[in-house]
């Protein structure tokens, strides 16, 4: 056991960091933790998805962001990199790098061994402080399984999960449909 203090970072000193880093890390209340990669099947979805986003989105005001565009909480102070980040309409961005998005719209996270008890609990409970966040989606990656979240005007989440490989996704607040079978297109052979 180790008696050293934890070093502690500004947001500024993170960025400044990680800007400059070989690898991705997550920062909140002053501590950086370091990013685990991903296997075939969470790449292959976070491909598929954004396919299937970027192709809806043709000559609409809405952008796809993969993995490589981190968000900020602002309201908790966490920075992370969801594995698909959905805007309409204006990007807010942190600085002038324009890296680090605050207004997310829709966050889709692809579900793993390692982050599902995060992605479910303590990471929804920072995306839920983000105003402008309408939609939460977990992607399992070993079956045919999307759930949904959606924020209604009382401010609760509405759950509501698609199962199986001919089942689909609405998600009015970006006008998008997905299929599972598209979306899990050559995962598992």
């Amino acid at each position: 056991m180790s008696l050293q203090p934890k070093a502690q970072f500004a947001p500024e000193e993170y960025l400044e960091m990680e800007r400059k880093a070989a690898y991705k890390s997550e920062y909140h209340d002053g501590e950086i933790f370091a990013m685990a990669g991903a296997s075939e099947s969470h790449i292959s979805i976070v491909g598929n998805l954004m396919y299937l986003l970027v192709g809806q989105f043709k000559g609409r005001d809405c952008k796809a962001y993969s993995n490589d565009m981190k968000v900020r909480v602002t309201a908790t102070g966490l920075f992370t990199y969801p594995d698909v980040v959905i805007l309409c309409g204006e990007p807010l961005f942190n600085d002038q790098n324009r890296d680090v998005l605050m207004n997310p719209g829709v966050i889709i996270e692809v579900l793993s061994d390692s982050t599902e008890a995060y992605d479910r609990g303590k990471k929804f409970e920072h995306y839920r402080s983000i105003e402008s966040l309408s939609d939460y989606l977990l992607v399992a990656q070993d079956r045919p399984d999307i759930e949904h979240l959606v924020r209604q005007a009382d401010q609760k989440w509405l759950y509501s999960a698609s199962k199986g490989i001919d089942a689909r996704v609405e998600i009015p607040a970006i006008n998008c449909v997905l299929l599972l079978a598209d979306v899990y297109d050559k995962v598992w052979k």
